[in-house]
């Protein structure tokens, strides 16, 4: 590793600590240490930047780009929260959310969906379609604390002991999969991608199961 990426990773991390130090003065909770967090977007863009966020709060990351691996993965690995894009090509989040909800291995896991597309989010708002919150795009890292707080201060998510920090010696498995270069240029902000509304008027409703109103 050059010096410039070795700057560039103790940067890194002396952002994930610092972003911890910021954590520890939040009004709202945390998910337990570690927990699970599954990603659901067909923008590679937006599973790096809301990944980045989450590894930063000491999370475990789990991405999907489309519906079939979106399912595939909710049943296998059980994650404690998913993130789940409502514009995806082929099936769509609000079909992935249907499926999720009607199978036992899945149906109580908090759902936040998330879209920048005008027509998804009305949709969504209008049909209540049983998904626990929603999130627009754009989004910034205390929005995604937020959404999370709230699940845990309702129950659907175990809280984190006000006295677990991220181990230091986990620190460098938080940042695998990227070099420090790649880590560097994650932006701090989720921007929609240029999404096309897809054919949502013919969804049918879903009864709520653990809905926001």
């Amino acid at each position: 590793m050059d010096g410039h990426a070795l700057m560039n990773g103790f940067g890194f991390f002396k952002r994930l600590l610092g972003s911890q130090a910021a954590a520890e003065h939040r009004v709202e909770p945390q998910a337990a240490l570690g927990a699970r967090m599954l990603v659901v977007d067909d923008s590679p863009t937006i599973c790096a930047v809301l990944g980045k966020m989450l590894r930063q709060d000491g999370y475990a990351v789990l991405k999907a780009t489309d519906g079939k691996e979106a399912i595939e993965l909710a049943r296998s690995e059980r994650p404690a929260l998913i993130f789940l894009d409502i514009v995806m090509p082929g099936m769509n989040g609000f079909a992935v959310l249907r499926a999720l909800r009607h199978d036992p291995l899945t149906r109580d896991i908090p759902i936040v969906m998330i879209s920048g597309n005008p027509q998804a989010t009305e949709q969504f708002y209008v049909q209540r379609f049983g998904a626990d919150d929603f999130m627009q795009k754009p989004f910034d890292r205390d929005e995604v604390y937020l959404r999370i707080g709230q699940l845990v201060g309702s129950g659907r998510l175990d809280g984190r002991l006000p006295s677990a920090p991220v181990p230091v010696e986990a620190l460098p498995a938080l940042a695998a999969e990227l070099s420090a270069d790649e880590l560097a240029d994650i932006p701090d902000i989720a921007m929609p991608d240029a999404e096309v509304a897809p054919p949502l008027a013919g969804v049918a409703p879903l009864q709520v199961v653990h809905g926001i109103g």
